[in-house]
């Protein structure tokens, strides 16, 4: 018997105990049964050490979209144990395994051979697990949609993934993904704004800032001078330079520039290739950081005290 914080709807007492034997809270002033059939969500076994919770435990893995089934499904045969049996048994269940195959929907057949070319693409690119669920999910939900019709299949795990990636704020650009699935960069785009438009899924501009640590650490520049891209970025944003230019040529031409003033010279054509832009490109946002932000003034005080300190 213990206490129960609630009132009571009768005499409004709150003395009130649970009776564990009968799932009960019964008021101890009335008598009147407030609650029956109480569910006892405690396990129902004792254990003294990890190896026995591991033994004891009945349930499975949390279900997740990266299997066709959710992972709640069951195979026949998985594990061995089928060829311990003998004779009739064995063929018995290698028949069960067989038609269990054969009956599974279109749907299932196509989610396990797309989930697969996911996982893969995702290894490659290195995405964290939360980026492969949701690219996942979404693919469920394109050929629950019927949206995969016509189109290859690897097109629309490439474009679930750029859009999972975008929705988690992980940067990797349509050329990545492109290389990664072996799809035309153009085809990877148009699948992904079909999907996105259909499904009904909002997704934000990209932010230039998340691309900063990819590049600097790809080009090997020092914490300062990240630290400074990062700061010539959010002068551009304040001066409205970084609408309609894309993300990837804008993070690239900070950090040129900052590399610059922090004595870290790299090439444009380094930062291009790193970037997946072209050298123009790079020149192009160069020419409007230097010229809106007045960074030539940066650049005379530095060479000025290079000097002095000569």
């Amino acid at each position: 018997m213990s206490s129960y914080v609630k009132k009571c709807s009768e005499c409004g007492s709150i003395n009130l105990m649970i009776n564990k034997d009968k799932g009960e809270v019964i008021c101890r002033d009335c008598g009147l049964v407030i609650e029956e059939r109480m569910i006892d969500f405690g396990q129902e076994w004792s254990e003294f050490d990890s190896e026995q919770s591991e033994k004891r435990r009945r349930t499975g893995a949390p279900m997740t979209y990266t299997r066709y089934d959710r992972g709640l499904g069951t195979d026949i045969g998985q594990k061995g144990d089928i060829f311990k049996l003998q004779g009739k048994g064995m063929s018995k269940f290698f028949r069960l395994r067989k038609w269990q195959y054969r009956i599974s929907t279109a749907i299932e057949r196509n989610l396990k051979l797309a989930l697969a070319e996911l996982k893969r693409v995702a290894s490659y690119l290195k995405l964290p697990k939360s980026v492969e669920e949701e690219a996942s999910r979404i693919y469920t939900m394109a050929v629950q949609r019927g949206l995969v019709r016509g189109r290859s299949m690897e097109s629309v795990v490439a474009g679930a993934l750029y859009a999972a990636c975008r929705r988690h704020e992980v940067p990797r650009t349509l050329d990545e993904l492109s290389e990664a699935s072996s799809i035309d960069k153009k085809e990877v785009g148009r699948t992904y704004r079909f999907v996105t438009r259909e499904l009904g899924i909002r997704i934000l501009p990209s932010n230039p800032v998340d691309y900063i640590p990819r590049f600097a650490s790809a080009l090997k520049l020092n914490p300062e001078t990240q630290s400074k891209a990062v700061e010539i970025l959010e002068m551009a944003e304040n001066s409205e330079l970084t609408s309609g230019r894309g993300p990837t040529g804008i993070a690239a031409a900070s950090l040129y520039v900052a590399a610059l003033l922090n004595n870290e010279k790299r090439t444009q054509r380094e930062v291009a290739d790193v970037a997946g832009v072209t050298e123009v490109t790079i020149r192009n946002r160069y020419k409007e950081l230097f010229k809106k932000l007045n960074l030539k003034d940066q650049m005379k005080e530095k060479e000025e005290q290079e000097e002095k300190q000569k």
